[in-house]
C-alpha cells in the first residue's frame, strides 16, 4: 500500500517513468538536469493540435539544448530568439533564417544589422526609437509591436518592462510604415505560467483596437502574436492544452469575427518544462533553535545554480524524495554563502522526516529556465549540467 505522499507523486508521474529517469541519472554527480525528448515532442504535438492555425515559434531562451532545437526543427517549429547569440545557435543547426523571429524589444542597432545580414526579416518592437533602428539597419523588414499585458494570474508576470500601451503601439506601427518597414500586427504576452485563460481575451481586445486604428490610417495588419504563457505541471492543477487552444480560438472569433488574422504562438516553458527532472543532493539538515523549530534542508542546488525562479517562491516545483513515513515542514535552501539563496521559506515543503544527508531530491518540471539561469562559477560552483535521456 502506497502512502499519501507517494500517491501524490504517482498522480504527477508514474513510478515507471520516474524509474527511467532515476536509472539514467545513477552515477552522475549532482546537481544535474535530465531531459526527455519524447515529452518535448508530445508537448509540441499537443500545442499544434490545440492551435492548428498558429505557427509555433519556440522561445529558445527556455532551453537552448542542441538536441531540443534539432527535434523541434524536424517537427516544423519556428524559433523566437532574443539575441544574436541565439541566432547563431539556430542558424548553426542549418535552420533557415525565415524561421526566426527576433523577439526581444531591447536590442542594439548593431545587433539588428547583424540579424538582417544573416537573413532575419521579422522583428518585434515596442517604441519609436527601436522602430527607427530597425528601419535604418534592417530596411524593408516586417515588424509587429508588443503591447503591455497585466499578466494577472501568472506565476511569472512579464509586464511593464516589455511592450507599450495600445495607443502608443498604433503610433509606433504608423511610424514603421512611414519609414518603409512592413507593419504586420501586434504581439503580447499574458505572463509565464498563466492559469487564467481569460487573460488572452483582454489582450486580444486591446490588439483589435490597434488593428482598427491602423486600418483607419490605411495600414492593413494581418498578424497576432499571442505569446506564450501556457503552463506546465507544477504544484497547481492546470487545464489540458486543448482547453487553452479552444478558448483562445473562441476569443479570436469573438474579437475578429470572420476576419481572423494569422496567429503566432511562442511557447517556452510549456514546451520543455515537463520534460526535465533536476536531481540534487541533500548536503545538510539542521535546526536553528534548541528544542525544535522548523528544519532547514540545504541542497547542492539553489537560486544561483539554476533555481532563480524560486525568487519570491513564484515557481513551486514538485519535489520528491524516495523516503517515506512521517512528514515534516522544511525550509529549503541552496549551498552558496549568500543569504538570499533560500528557495522556500515562507511556505515550507512537507517532506519525509526520514530524509538524510546524502539523499537525492528530485525537482519535477525543471526542464525550462534552469540551466540557462545559472551563475558562472559563483563560489566556484560549475554551471548546472544537462543530460539528454537516452533510450
Amino acid at each position: 500500500m502506497i502512502s499519501e505522499y507517494e500517491f501524490e507523486m504517482e498522480n504527477y508521474m508514474s513510478f515507471e517513468e520516474f524509474d527511467k529517469f532515476k536509472k539514467f541519472g545513477m552515477g552522475k554527480q549532482t546537481p544535474f538536469i535530465m531531459i526527455d525528448l519524447d515529452i518535448v515532442a508530445r508537448k509540441y504535438d499537443d500545442l499544434r493540435n490545440a492551435l492548428p492555425q498558429s505557427d509555433v515559434y519556440y522561445a529558445v531562451k527556455a532551453n537552448p539544448e542542441v538536441e531540443v532545437l534539432k527535434l523541434l526543427a524536424e517537427k516544423g517549429s519556428y524559433f523566437d530568439v532574443a539575441t544574436i547569440y541565439e541566432i547563431d545557435l539556430v542558424l548553426g543547426l542549418g535552420i533557415d533564417p525565415s524561421r526566426i523571429s527576433l523577439g526581444n524589444t531591447i536590442k542594439k542597432a548593431s545587433d539588428i544589422a547583424y540579424a538582417y545580414s544573416k537573413g532575419v526579416r521579422l522583428f518585434v518592437t515596442d517604441c519609436e526609437s527601436d522602430a527607427r533602428k530597425i528601419a535604418e539597419n534592417a530596411p524593408g523588414s516586417q515588424v509587429f509591436c508588443r503591447i503591455l499585458s497585466e499578466g494577472i494570474g501568472a506565476s511569472w508576470p512579464l509586464s511593464r518592462k516589455f511592450g507599450c500601451y495600445p495607443d502608443m503601439a498604433l503610433e509606433v506601427l504608423t511610424l514603421a510604415h512611414q519609414l518603409g518597414l512592413k507593419p504586420r500586427g501586434v504581439s503580447f504576452h499574458v505572463g509565464s505560467q498563466q492559469y487564467y485563460i481569460s487573460q488572452w481575451r483582454e489582450a486580444l481586445w486591446d490588439t483589435k483596437s490597434v488593428f482598427d486604428g491602423a486600418y483607419e490610417r490605411g495600414i492593413k495588419l494581418d498578424l497576432v502574436n499571442i505569446g506564450g504563457g501556457f503552463p506546465v505541471r507544477y504544484n497547481h492543477p492546470i487545464p489540458e492544452t486543448v482547453a487553452y487552444g479552444a478558448e483562445i480560438m473562441e476569443y479570436m472569433a469573438e474579437v475578429f469575427g470572420n476576419d481572423i488574422p494569422q496567429t503566432i504562438v511562442e511557447p517556452g516553458r510549456y514546451m520543455t518544462g515537463d520534460s526535465g527532472i533536476l536531481a540534487a543532493e541533500v548536503v545538510q539538515i539542521s535546526q536553528k533553535e534548541v528544542g525544535g523549530g522548523r528544519s532547514w534542508m540545504y541542497l547542492d542546488v539553489g537560486k544561483f545554480g539554476g533555481m532563480i525562479e524560486t525568487l519570491d517562491e513564484c515557481i513551486r516545483y514538485p519535489i520528491y524524495s524516495e523516503r517515506t513515513g512521517k512528514m515534516l515542514p522544511y525550509t529549503i535552501a541552496g549551498p552558496t554563502c549568500d543569504s538570499v539563496d533560500v528557495m522556500y521559506e515562507k511556505v515550507p515543503y512537507m517532506l519525509p522526516e526520514a530524509i538524510e544527508e546524502g539523499d537525492r531530491i528530485y525537482f519535477f518540471s525543471a526542464g525550462s529556465y534552469t540551466s540557462t539561469y545559472c551563475s558562472v562559477y559563483f563560489n566556484g560552483f560549475p554551471p548546472l549540467r544537462t543530460y539528454i535521456l537516452q533510450k
